[in-house]
């Protein structure tokens, strides 16, 4: 079996395709009779491995590349000769990959990895929104079958007319993000004592990240609490009470921080999945965010506690309901909830089971939980 991966939503802090797309290649590295192909922009012409690149013009400030010509994508999908082709965004390397599969009559699959339709809606209102979602059930239900990492976002394709959708979320390495990696030096870093509420978010600074609302919750909840904020383009704290690491994180230093800290703080309401979520709770961290999109999924009671209101006071109540309970006991079930259900071993071998039935091969046996149609 040989599988292809095609999409741009890959960068040095392109977050969590990234993320999925090499833990899926070390995965499937050490699964006997799979092959695995990863094309993706760069700046030049590139074949490593598993790893090939086409060259395309950089996208502004984010770190990600414009692929222009869809064809040379075809044509090198093609050169490949995959059994199946995965294609990691909706625009245009989707339709080269779905060109692709045509020519050579093999399955494509589409990972909603990106809601187009909310965020064309946050930037260019409702009417936008629906074009957009036109855009998507054209694109996504010419595909054999379309995998979404959520529960909420596989309801959302089938309420706009994609209707062979299947459920398979993101994972975590537990043994990369763990409570035992604490960095016991952060608090004196920051200037902060033993008793102050260390609470962290990281990510992009992106607007559906909800910052100026995380910063809004860190000035509400006064010196008692501090706020770190780890990530690119993030701005500049204007109270005491939060630092801000701005710029990209390699994961072992992540670990560190994430592991050092009370309680992970999110204020996005339209997440697809929430890789930092689970990377948090696999440092034993509880979590406090808004009861919306993908967060109900992962954040069970007991795990944290989640806001229905996308506002400061809503975020300010539930961080002080988290610490009027037991958050260490919470952060405990938050670690052993993703080792039961979300370690990476588990998750991908999901997907090659998705990947087995639509190319008829048979199943394999194995442990671990089971993500289907919902």
């Amino acid at each position: 079996m040989h599988i292809a991966d095609v999409t741009m939503f890959y960068a040095p802090t392109s977050g969590g395709v990234r993320t999925y797309l090499e833990h899926k290649q070390r995965y499937l590295a050490t699964q006997s009779g799979i092959r695995h192909s990863v094309l993706v922009p760069g700046k030049r012409l590139e074949r490593q491995g598993a790893f090939h690149t086409l060259p395309a013009p950089p996208l502004g400030w984010t770190g990600y590349r414009l692929p222009l010509r869809g064809a040379r994508w075809t044509q090198e999908l093609c050169r490949l000769q995959p059994d199946l082709i995965e294609a990691g965004d909706p625009y245009r390397l989707a339709w080269a990959a779905l060109a692709a599969g045509q020519r050579l009559g093999i399955p494509v699959i589409g990972f909603y990895h990106s809601d187009l339709p909310r965020l064309v809606d946050s930037r260019f209102g409702s009417g936008a929104r629906r074009l957009a979602e036109r855009y998507v059930r054209n694109l996504y239900t010419r595909f054999q079958e379309v995998l979404a990492p959520s529960r909420a976002m596989a309801r959302q394709l089938r309420a706009i007319g994609v209707e062979r959708v299947t459920v398979q979320p993101l994972g975590v390495d537990t043994q990369a993000f763990h409570p035992g990696y604490a960095d016991p030096a952060l608090r004196r870093r920051l200037g902060i004592g033993a008793d102050t509420r260390l609470l962290v978010f990281a990510g992009r600074a992106a607007r559906e990240k909800n910052i100026p609302l995380l910063l809004a919750t860190a000035r509400a909840l006064g010196p008692a609490y501090h706020l770190l904020l780890i990530g690119p383009g993030m701005p500049r704290p204007p109270a005491r009470n939060v630092t801000v690491i701005d710029g990209y994180m390699p994961t072992a230093q992540l670990a560190r921080h994430l592991a050092a800290c009370d309680a992970l703080i999110h204020a996005g309401n339209h997440e697809t999945f929430g890789l930092v979520v689970l990377e948090a709770m696999a440092s034993g961290l509880p979590v406090i965010g808004i009861h919306a999109a993908a967060l109900p999924e992962l954040v069970l009671p007991g795990t944290g506690v989640l806001s229905t209101q996308t506002s400061c006071d809503g975020l300010v109540d539930a961080t002080r309901t988290l610490f009027s309970l037991d958050p260490l006991a919470m952060g405990r079930r938050a670690r052993r909830r993703v080792e039961e259900h979300y370690a990476w071993e588990q998750t991908l071998g999901s997907l090659i089971g998705h990947y087995r039935r639509l190319l008829g091969q048979p199943a394999l046996s194995r442990g671990g939980s089971s993500h289907g149609r919902p």
